[in-house]
């Protein structure tokens, strides 16, 4: 109820000043291994609890994560998770930032950042920046489709169909049942060019 979420507010914004702690040391010191129990322990719990819909256990689970380690780009994915869960989109951005600046070799980060972006109503910037990550990432599928989705959204017609084709080439036709039923393709549905 609404004790429940009060504290789990609190207990977020208190996350967040570890997650940020937590950063200035990886900044420093970049992880190069994987976590190693117990952290990959409540980290595997919290991606768990997560799973089954529980931002409240994910979230304590991270807690229970030596505080240095809360800013590793496994943590941080996850941490990110639980923000758009309850979308809360301005964490979600500074936290799928802060991906981008430790790992920039995965592509999640540059996904979570313009996708929190996006629902900040920061679309243009969301495009922007994805357009950056694709550089680094062109066979992933869905860096294609959001940033098919964000054209669509921005009015690029052009843009918006070369790489939605682009996504169904490397993700098949999952992709393209998903975009048929994509809200931010309505204006591309709306043009006729439902196939």
């Amino acid at each position: 109820g609404l004790v429940a979420v009060r504290r789990l507010n609190f207990g977020l914004v208190q996350g967040r000043l570890f997650c940020c702690r937590a950063l200035l040391l990886l900044t420093l010191f970049p992880p190069v291994e994987p976590l190693q129990p117990p952290d990959s322990m409540h980290l595997t719990a919290a991606q768990g609890w997560l799973e089954l819909g529980n931002h409240e256990e994910a979230f304590e689970e991270l807690e229970q994560i030596d505080a240095p380690l809360r800013g590793h780009p496994d943590v941080l994915e996850v941490r990110w998770g639980i923000y758009a869960s309850i979308e809360k989109w301005d964490y979600c951005l500074e936290i799928g930032s802060a991906m981008v600046r430790l790992d920039p070799a995965r592509f999640t980060g540059w996904i979570n950042r313009s996708f929190a972006l996006h629902c900040l109503k920061r679309t243009k910037e969301a495009y922007e920046q994805l357009k950056e990550g694709l550089r680094r990432h062109d066979e992933e599928e869905l860096i294609w489709y959001n940033l098919a989705c964000y054209a669509c959204v921005l009015g690029k017609k052009f843009e918006e169909r070369k790489k939605l084709e682009k996504a169904i080439d490397l993700g098949g036709d999952g992709v393209k049942t998903r975009a048929l039923d994509d809200p931010d393709f309505d204006a591309l549905w709306r043009a006729g060019e439902k196939k």
